[in-house]
């Protein structure tokens, strides 16, 4: 900085003596590590009060404080790289106890009921949650923080693409990730499922039935959470010799999964004895392939799909599916907001899910 000393004249309303203005005093490291500049740090650096800090940052400052003051503490918050964190500054002066959730489609159902967890939780607390599409979850997300970033307290993300963040990543808001990869340290905190577990024991009910070849139906969405089904399912299989599996990759539509399923049972050769979906969308247009092609469902091919969404029990047969709580989704992920904004460690372990058997699997008939 370049305002030369302070210490010879009077102290202005708020402000104290303190060290010149052109020595900068590093910020506090509490633990012997680097921390994040705090407020406390620019008063120091400035040689004025917090309250003189928040004043100024916070555009109060007129008429209370001089230009000069104002001046030197912008220049100290520039010069240790301080940014002020809107969302925990809201919390504490209860003026928006807003949250984002943002989502890859407004018409799934299952984000409608994570929506649904978290705005019943929200509702508890005084918060509200505001939804916000992202184009399939990869994105990458247009920016909504432009106008409404003072609006907000915090972030939840629910079964979104890493790549798709940037935008909320570049902000000060907390973040939470739902369904999402655990490894992925960009966020403050992580609900997640465990979907390796629904697809190792639909994996296994089928195997218990008899079946050997598989098809997998999977989304052609990249994501943590198919990534994971995926794994499972031919981690499973590997371990039974003659078990075969091919993967088959759709858009998340009825007709898409139709017209895959279709073509995969016209190839030449042995044809599957049962076809293993992502979800419950997939297994719908693949047992109207399974019909196209004269043949039933499960008599000759079983179908099973995941998620457990109010369609499951819409078609005919009914899916043998994994349930998955999307309400509790919700419920947990707005709690780990709460408890992130509040300083408080949010709740670990992955939420179970569980498996149900319908009429869409049975033994394969014999060959």
């Amino acid at each position: 900085m370049s305002h030369g000393s302070h210490q010879d004249r009077p102290a202005e309303p708020g402000q104290r003596p303190g060290p010149s203005a052109d020595r900068i005093v590093p910020p506090s490291r509490g633990d012997g590590g680097s921390s994040r500049p705090t407020s406390r740090d620019v008063a120091r650096v400035a040689g004025v009060s917090q309250a003189t800090v928040s004043l100024v940052l916070g555009d109060k400052w007129r008429g209370r404080v001089s230009e000069r003051t104002a001046e030197m503490v912008r220049d100290a918050a520039r010069e240790l790289g301080y940014r002020p964190n809107l969302a925990a500054r809201n919390l504490r002066l209860g003026r928006t106890r807003t949250a984002l959730l943002v989502v890859p489609a407004l018409t799934n159902e299952f984000f409608a009921r994570v929506y649904a967890g978290a705005a019943t939780v929200a509702a508890e607390h005084g918060f509200g949650v505001v939804l916000y599409p992202s184009p399939e979850g990869v994105g990458p997300a247009k920016d909504p923080f432009a106008s409404a970033r003072a609006a907000l307290d915090g972030v939840i993300a629910s079964s979104m693409a890493a790549e798709a963040l940037t935008a909320i990543r570049g902000t000060d808001l907390p973040l939470v990730m739902l369904d999402s990869d655990p490894a992925d340290a960009g966020a403050a905190a992580h609900v997640n499922l465990d979907i390796a577990d629904g697809m190792r024991q639909m994996t296994d009910h089928l195997l218990t039935l008899g079946h050997r070849r598989f098809v997998h139906l999977a989304s052609a969405v990249t994501s943590w959470t198919f990534d994971v089904r995926a794994g499972a399912l031919h981690e499973v299989l590997r371990g039974v010799p003659d078990a075969v599996v091919r993967t088959v990759p759709a858009p998340l539509d009825v007709g898409a999964a139709r017209e895959a399923v279709e073509r995969e049972l016209s190839r030449p050769g042995p044809r599957p004895t049962a076809i293993v979906c992502d979800d419950d969308i997939l297994a719908a247009g693949a047992c109207k392939a399974v019909r196209r092609h004269g043949l039933r469902v499960p008599d000759d091919v079983s179908v099973t799909g995941f998620d457990d969404l109010a369609l499951a029990t819409a078609v005919e047969p009914e899916l043998t599916t994994v349930s998955l709580p999307a309400e509790r989704v919700g419920e947990r992920g707005m709690s780990a907001l709460l408890a992130v904004l509040e300083g408080r460690p949010p709740a670990e372990g992955d939420l179970p899910v569980r498996l149900v058997v319908r009429d869409s699997s049975a033994p394969p008939s014999p060959a």
